[in-house]
């Protein structure tokens, strides 16, 4: 297109960015009352004249050419702790401005009349925005209906985030010159300046559950994340995943060596599911073995969340709001925060990595409730609740725990890319209780959600290197219920007499009933067909509720946690400060 194409990765950018951004409404860089203006200053400053019509077709390219002395105190005035790099007139909105580039920011104000003493006005109202937050930079032609490549050149659009409290937006602000060399070099700059962000990625591989909660996730990607994608020139690679398992077996198999990271699109399931193959993957390439005790390594590529199903504990507690575009900001704006893990251990086997698990009332409302997969998802919670609820019976079995003032805070190794701690199994470490639980909740991150603002743990954050466990004792259904209520209030959930709550490193929870969750399913055989039956129903097993996965163990199941042994894009929120979303947390 241009008589004296450059090979750079910035001139190729610019050459394909072209057809990107259209405008279908024509914007004249200059009105008419500016003409009649600069047909004045030709009669009586031809020589400034000149100097103006150049800024206008070409920028000014700071390290190569000098200002007068107005233009170099209005330099000054917006850039004295930064080197400008190009300056240039754009038109924003209806008027034109004095652009200045630099390595941090764009600073723009608007070019005032002359007085009638032939003096500029000191004071200008200038505005900027800084390159950290900038995500994109796009050409902005006109084209007419029905056209698909070229059009007038209008000038070049930035993309930056704005945050509103916990939410994250895109913005568009629109630089308007018809110059083609002018754009060319500013587009050119702001690319070179945009690439130099390491954290933010090029290449991802995304999963997509189509059936999570509303089976909305591949909407919400399409419309709301992909775009976003598009304009921060980010490579995604998606897999739409097919049934249960599907991503764990991808992750497992596939080359992920060319990506940058791994972005989920579905629930707490779904997210549960990624984050245990990405780590189960880290401890496959460094050899681990993970049917022994071991020190797990940390996963080599960092996880986002895009929250599409109920509850988005998950989401919610990494970036305080149930909301696609903000999640797919952090994403893109490369906000990373590492995040404790939990290791689910049964018979000194590994069963799974995740971040929360309960066992007694909120293992059997899920495993009731995944029974009952042919109702819609907002009935199908309630009605498992309810009938939990109606046959409450408390769990009796051995709780251990290791709390963290007994033992010794993890230490990363640098070299090894692993976590040193010193040996749990010291028996004079673990405190034990024996008695009947109605609900026992082991939780490494807050779970933020509607129905619990403050957190199903709000004494737990993301990288503390700690876990909550919280234990409610046998009682009454209605002190229970109450129990259950207090989540959703500002008063203290853990102030009853038969709740229990400790800041732990480890838990060992051994069931000594007699009677296992089939025993229940047996008592309700004849209310279902053959094709309801459970879906997990071992003789002897006892459900947990793992980040909202069911998941059966027949005996004792160790908990262990591993400070900061995950990457999510997202930052880490105390408590969320909007809670828009629709939960039937337990």
């Amino acid at each position: 297109m241009f008589e004296s194409p450059l090979k750079s990765n910035a001139r190729n950018a610019w050459s394909e960015s072209q057809e990107e951004l259209s405008e279908t409404e024509p914007v004249s860089p200059v009105s008419k009352g500016n003409r009649g203006k600069k047909k004045k200053k030709r009669r009586q400053q031809p020589q400034q004249q000149k100097t103006e019509k150049r800024s206008v077709s070409a920028p000014q390219l700071c390290a190569e050419e000098s200002f007068d002395r107005e233009d170099e105190q209005s330099e000054k005035r917006y850039t004295d702790y930064d080197e400008p790099i190009v300056r240039g007139i754009f038109q924003i909105g209806k008027k034109s401005h004095d652009v200045l580039l630099t390595s941090m920011r764009v600073t723009w104000s608007p070019i005032q009349p002359e007085t009638p003493t032939g003096q500029s006005e000191t004071l200008r109202r200038t505005e900027y925005v800084e390159l950290k937050d900038v995500f994109g930079v796009k050409v902005k032609r006109r084209r007419s209906a029905g056209q698909e490549t070229g059009g007038t050149l209008l000038g070049i659009t930035l993309f930056h985030c704005k945050k509103k409290g916990p939410k994250l937006k895109d913005h568009a602000i629109h630089f308007n010159n018809m110059s083609v060399d002018h754009c060319e070099i500013w587009f050119k700059k702001l690319k070179e300046i945009l690439s130099g962000f390491q954290n933010r990625p090029k290449s991802l591989k995304v999963f997509v559950n189509p059936a999570s909660h509303k089976k909305e996730a591949y909407q919400i990607y399409r419309d709301d994340v992909a775009p976003l994608f598009q304009l921060a020139d980010i490579k995604a690679d998606v897999t739409i995943t097919e049934r249960k398992g599907h991503a764990l077996s991808v992750l497992k198999e596939s080359n992920l060596d060319g990506y940058d990271g791994v972005v989920v699109v579905g629930g707490d399931g779904s997210v549960a599911e990624v984050a245990h193959g990405l780590l189960l993957r880290a401890q496959m390439d460094a050899g681990r073995d993970t049917d022994s005790m071991f020190t797990p390594v940390r996963a080599t590529l960092p996880l986002g969340l895009i929250p599409a199903g109920s509850t988005d504990v998950v989401a919610c507690s990494v970036h305080g709001i149930r909301h696609p575009v903000t999640a797919a900001m952090h994403i893109i704006m490369g906000h990373h925060q590492e995040v404790d893990v939990c290791s689910f251990s049964c018979l000194g086997r590994l069963l799974r990595f995740g971040f929360s698990a309960m066992f007694g009332f909120g293992g059997r409302t899920l495993a009731l409730a995944e029974r009952h997969r042919w109702m819609p998802p907002g009935q199908r919670r309630e009605f498992a609740v309810i009938k939990t609820l109606a046959k409450l019976k408390p769990e009796d079995c051995e709780l251990s725990y290791l709390p963290v003032k007994k033992v010794q805070t993890e230490t990363l190794d640098p070299v090894k890319n692993e976590y040193l701690k010193d040996d749990m199994e010291e028996e004079e470490s673990w405190t034990t209780t024996r008695g009947l639980f109605l609900n026992v909740s082991i939780m490494a991150i807050p779970c933020l959600c509607s129905m619990a603002p403050r957190g199903l743990a709000p004494n737990t954050r993301l990288n503390n290197g700690s876990m909550a466990l919280i234990a409610a004792g046998n009682t009454s259904r209605a002190e229970f219920i109450k129990h259950l209520k207090r989540y959703n209030s500002v008063n203290n959930q853990f102030s009853f007499s038969f709740v229990e709550t400790q800041t732990v490193w480890a838990v060992r929870l051994r069931p000594r009933s007699q009677s296992s969750w089939s025993d229940d399913i047996a008592e309700d055989n004849g209310e279902y067909d053959s094709k309801n039956t459970p879906i997990i129903s071992s003789e002897g097993a006892y459900p947990w509720n793992i980040d909202g996965d069911l998941l059966e163990v027949p005996s004792e199941l160790l908990i262990r946690l591993h400070p900061q042994l995950l990457t999510l894009f997202g930052v880490d929120i105390e408590e969320a400060e909007e809670a828009h979303i629709k939960c039937s947390c337990i």
